[in-house]
């Protein structure tokens, strides 16, 4: 299976752009889609961590998810696995579409262009049955929609 990938540049310094992944304080002002607030967020940034967060769509739904770290290697590289969870980080499935991957691997990447900041993400599925994989390959289009979005959040925080 191909990875979903993503990628942006952001005109902001790679040490801004990772704090701002990395930072609790920080990721409250941008983690999310378009049109999403992240109302909660705790980061325990080492391998086996939890980053834990409750985002508010527009019509006042709480949806909760985590990030159990993987690999950091600052300023550089996260790797996580990301998952939909109750309010205690229990893995939950996707609130609007039961056959998503309970767990995807993310690779987040850093990569310092002058003074701005190339950010790439890439998504697989984890320990994913044959219908939840169809799912992620059938919603490329909605996961670049949903990451343009929060790219689109980053960028107005990071120029802030």
């Amino acid at each position: 299976m191909t990875p979903f990938e993503i990628q942006r540049v952001f005109d902001a310094p790679r040490e801004r752009a990772w704090n701002a992944w990395t930072e609790a304080e920080q990721l409250k002002h941008w983690w999310g889609p378009k049109g999403f607030t992240c109302t909660r967020c705790t980061v325990d940034l080492r391998p086996g961590g939890l980053m834990q967060y409750c985002l508010r769509s527009p019509d006042g739904q709480e949806m909760w998810g985590r990030f159990v770290y993987r690999e950091i290697v600052k300023p550089q590289k996260l790797v996580f696995v990301v998952a939909f969870s109750d309010e205690k980080g229990g893995i939950t499935r996707h609130p609007m579409s039961p056959d998503w991957p309970q767990q995807i691997l993310s690779t987040v990447e850093f990569e310092a262009q002058g003074g701005k900041t190339k950010i790439t993400v890439r998504w697989i599925p984890v320990e994913a049955t044959a219908l939840e994989r169809k799912t992620f390959e059938d919603g490329r289009d909605s996961m670049k929609q949903g990451w343009t979005g929060t790219f689109e959040q980053l960028k107005a925080y990071l120029s802030l």
